[in-house]
């Protein structure tokens, strides 16, 4: 950070400054004569210096670095349109009919990480679930779970990250996660609505049909 001395005190140092110049000016027997004088004058320029900092409050201006560093880290601007809890499963449809698969995702793209199913949110809704501390972003591209959702399972995860949530491995032979938990606790949040078929707002029951809804 740089201190700017205000106009005042720029004034009297520069009279300051005038003073000894002319004092060092002088021939060296004259100097002797007013080494005495000069010194004083030295000391009362530096006593009306100082006086004068200590009176002003300097001008500061942060160096654009500092600035940068004051603004937070890792805050997403992000807009909150539904904030809840559930219990979620996981799943892994990838067209190959086997081990359970249903066929390619509702949605029309690959099945992929990321790609949650949802038994009424419109498909194409953007968010995140937490589960112990561990973050991971998802987009609806699926529909299910099917009779869990009867049973409060709202959310169908993908088998990757229902992996990397539980701190498990996922075996892409079996379509299984390293793990003996087949549903965990998550909290949602839902950041952007699909513009796809279903319904917004508090997840229901596939029974109930609203993922049908236009």
């Amino acid at each position: 950070m740089k201190t700017f001395l205000d106009p005042r005190t720029k004034a009297v140092a520069g009279l300051c400054t005038n003073a000894v110049r002319d004092l060092l000016g002088k021939g060296v027997r004259e100097v002797r004569a007013h080494r005495t004088v000069s010194s004083v004058t030295s000391v009362a320029c530096a006593a009306i210096i100082g006086a004068s900092i200590m009176g002003a409050a300097p001008v500061v201006k942060p160096a654009m670095n500092e600035t940068l560093a004051a603004a937070p880290a890792g805050v997403e601007n992000e807009q909150v349109l539904l904030r809840g809890s559930t219990s979620g499963s996981y799943f892994w449809d990838d067209g190959s009919g086997r081990l359970g698969d249903t066929g390619q995702p509702a949605i029309g793209k690959p099945m992929q990480q990321g790609l949650f199913a949802s038994p009424s949110w419109p498909l194409g809704t953007e968010g995140y679930v937490i589960y112990n501390g561990r973050r991971a972003k998802f987009f609806i591209g699926d529909r299910g779970p099917g009779t869990p959702s009867s049973d409060g399972v709202m959310l169908d995860i993908d088998g990757k990250t229902f992996a990397d949530l539980v701190g498990a491995s996922w075996n892409p032979d079996t379509l299984t996660v390293g793990s003996s938990q087949g549903h965990i606790p998550v909290e949602y949040v839902v950041t952007k609505w699909g513009d796809g078929p279903g319904k917004r707002g508090t997840p229901v029951p596939f029974s109930s049909g609203a993922w049908s809804s236009s």
